[in-house]
């Protein structure tokens, strides 16, 4: 099994970094393939708790080149912060940065933040970290590649480009805009801040062919989930990029990329954080969040909790194709009174019900057997209690997919193997 691809079921924060440190002990590459600085992935190792941003969750592995792929947005004193943070815990870096990959500078940081605020009630929910405006201005072939930064004139020369085209839009659009560096000082500042990591630049297709011709495990992680998809996501309240199992290709450097696993990860409820649609939320939210410990790895927003919404997670799954489920954060169920599976939608437009937009869809639920056990220390499915193997068989049965992993825990070793 030589392709790994690990991606979100739901709407992101369904715990893909534990998923891919654990997966990652026997990889040769961890990758990741689009996003960039505006959502974490927390891994509790023996290294520590980490909330990473860009770096792969497999970083940690000293025998795995962790690789930042073409499909990604960089903000690079984040990344060059993120590495001096894992050094100081004792982690070696090994990395391979995509040359085709683009930056995400504190303009696109501004602009985001500036349009936010220009939009109020109708905000999108931003990280505010720059994602959009990085990748708009990739689209409209304005962006700054990664690779430049090895090519200090090149670099110079197409910031004054994007700045001649960029500036008078914002401070005609929003006139609070006092931006006022220059593309020297611009270009100096990158030189600078990537230090740690320009040595890592390079056309990373390259290392990742020659490790599958020697047949090696190459891991693949997404970030968010299928519900934040740029185009089958919940549109407008979206990422910027394509999250789904078929661009890890792509966005990784490796275009006819065929997995042998797509694993989607789904959260064992509904969580969101931001704007959108949780058809399935729970009328008292604040203790259950408070003992999940539910808030955005980011921006420390707390997450709006639900029933787990098995409509919009198959949705995601069949996104995904995903040959198997990762089921995470169950032990966070223990002693639930109130146990439901939303098994469909009545209402309006219920016929399609794609992450829906309108606001007069009310879910249909199963109730399911609680149970009150401590189950962060169960090792095998026959150990936890029968009402926690029958809501995983439930949703394996309501998916169509096998559920191969079960997380009881953050740690590394509260992984149960079906």
């Amino acid at each position: 099994m030589p392709s790994i691809v690990v991606v979100g079921a739901n709407w992101g924060d369904e715990g893909k970094g534990r998923i891919v440190d654990f997966l990652a002990e026997n990889a040769s590459a961890s990758i990741r393939f689009q996003g960039g600085n505006n959502a974490g992935h927390t891994v509790v190792n023996e290294f520590g708790t980490f909330k990473l941003h860009q770096l792969p969750s497999g970083i940690f592995n000293p025998d795995c080149i962790a690789v930042l792929g073409p499909g990604m947005v960089i903000s690079p004193a984040a990344l060059s912060e993120e590495i001096a943070e894992v050094k100081t815990a004792g982690v070696e870096v090994k990395l391979s940065i995509s040359d085709r990959a683009t930056l995400c500078l504190p303009l696109h940081a501004l602009e985001d933040t500036l349009e936010e605020v220009r939009l109020g009630d109708a905000a999108y929910g931003s990280t505010r970290q720059g994602i959009a405006p990085a990748y708009g201005d990739r689209v409209m072939k304005k962006g700054i590649l990664v690779g430049w930064l090895n090519q200090p004139e090149v670099l110079l020369e197409r910031i004054r480009f994007m700045l001649d085209w960029k500036m008078p839009q914002l401070k005609a659009l929003y006139p609070s805009c006092d931006y006022s560096q220059t593309a020297e000082q611009i270009t100096q500042w990158l030189l600078d801040v990537t230090t740690p990591w320009r040595e890592f630049i390079c056309n990373v297709t390259e290392p990742l062919k020659a490790l599958q011709k020697q047949n090696a495990n190459l891991l693949f992680e997404a970030q968010l989930g299928a519900g934040r998809d740029l185009v089958y996501g919940e549109y407008p309240y979206t990422t910027s990029s394509n999250v789904t199992a078929a661009y890890a290709g792509i966005g990784s450097g490796l275009p006819a990329l065929h997995p042998e696993r797509v694993i989607a990860v789904a959260k064992s409820f509904s969580s969101s954080v931001g704007t959108g649609t949780l058809v399935t939320a729970m009328a008292e939210q604040d203790n259950f969040r408070e003992s999940a410990n539910e808030y955005g790895a980011v921006t420390g927003r707390p997450r709006d909790m639900g029933y787990f919404d098995a409509v919009a997670t198959r949705n995601g799954v069949e996104l995904q194709a995903a040959t198997e489920i990762a089921l995470t954060k169950i032990d966070c169920l223990s002693g639930m009174k109130d146990l439901r599976i939303c098994v469909g939608y009545a209402g309006d437009h219920s016929e399609n019900p794609i992450w829906p937009q309108t606001a007069a869809l009310t879910p249909i639920y199963e109730s399911m057997p609680a149970w009150d056990e401590d189950i962060t220390g169960c090792r095998t499915f026959d150990s936890l209690p029968t009402a926690a193997q029958h809501y995983v068989e439930r949703i394996e049965t309501l998916m169509g997919v096998p559920v191969s992993m079960v997380s009881v825990g953050p740690e590394r070793e509260q992984m149960i193997i079906r």
